[in-house]
């Protein structure tokens, strides 16, 4: 049995091949899938370039974007099933020297556990982030592991994230510590920290006003799953995982007049998110 990697990447040709370049690709008994998911730039001609003719690194190039709609397309049609780990990760991210097999071992040492969480390495709020993925027992999108085990049973029975959801990691998260039933079901051990295990991510610069635009998108974006959540939490205590929708905005209409900005600066993205959620229902109304 071997290891399945999924490499979400969305307009990532400037990071792409450093992202590539950390993972250990001559490993015989690891496929490397490259989802290029949405992109108009040259994503996925670096990735096969960065790849160097590895039969084992594939590059997907998916039409349609969004993290969890590819995620979906990763997990229920190229997998094969027969996997005994599984490792998402992000194509902007760089991997820590041995984190894959960390991940592994960490996973075969707590055959109880779903999932391993990665952990950031850089940053200026590095220790407050991985002190919160020990107490808390959450997963970054950047790097995380699934047990084969664990995804074999998502596949059974046929889960799949919203299509439009904001991130894919906190829904992930939550289905493995209740072992895809309701909050009721918690357990906060089925989801590892793994300290040797690591991610690099490109810290945001005034001198390079590419992260700066990227940061306000991700603000949105963090505003966005803030209001999501709520509606998340609120169906992961009475219905479980049998009652999320197919998509998020079809849900809008009836918990839109709910919401609130709140305080200054977030509430200005709040306002922003809030005005994106509207018109998404609106759109799916006509």
């Amino acid at each position: 049995m071997g290891v399945a990697v999924g490499i979400f990447a969305h307009q990532e040709e400037r990071r792409i091949g450093a992202c590539l370049a950390s993972l250990p690709l001559d490993r015989g008994d690891t496929v490397f899938h490259v989802l290029v998911n949405g992109s108009t730039d040259k994503t996925a001609a670096r990735a096969r370039e960065a790849a160097g003719g590895r039969t084992n690194v594939v590059v997907h190039e998916l039409a349609e974007g969004g993290k969890a709609r590819t995620w979906n397309h990763f997990v229920h049609e190229l997998l094969d099933g027969g996997e005994a780990m599984i490792v998402f990760m992000d194509g902007d991210a760089e991997i820590v020297a041995g984190s894959i097999d960390a991940l592994a071992a960490d996973l075969a040492a707590r055959p109880d556990a779903h999932a391993a969480a990665g952990m950031p390495v850089n940053g200026r709020s590095v220790e407050h982030y991985r002190r919160s993925l020990r107490e808390e027992r959450g997963l970054f999108g950047d790097l995380y592991a699934l047990s084969g085990r664990f995804v074999a049973a998502i596949r059974a029975r046929g889960l799949r994230l919203p299509e439009d959801l904001v991130g894919d990691d906190g829904l992930v998260a939550a289905w493995a510590h209740t072992d895809l039933g309701r909050d009721a079901d918690w357990e906060r051990e089925r989801v590892l920290a793994c300290e040797e295990a690591g991610f690099r991510c490109e810290p945001v610069s005034l001198w390079r006003p590419s992260t700066l635009r990227m940061q306000y998108r991700r603000m949105t974006n963090y505003s966005v799953r803030f209001f999501q959540n709520r509606i998340i939490s609120d169906i992961m205590a009475s219905e479980g995982v049998s009652g999320l929708p197919g998509r998020m905005d079809a849900l809008y209409g009836a918990w839109l007049p709910r919401f609130r900005s709140r305080p200054l600066p977030t509430g200005w993205f709040d306002r922003k998110a809030l005005a994106k959620m509207r018109e998404a229902w609106t759109r799916g109304k006509r």
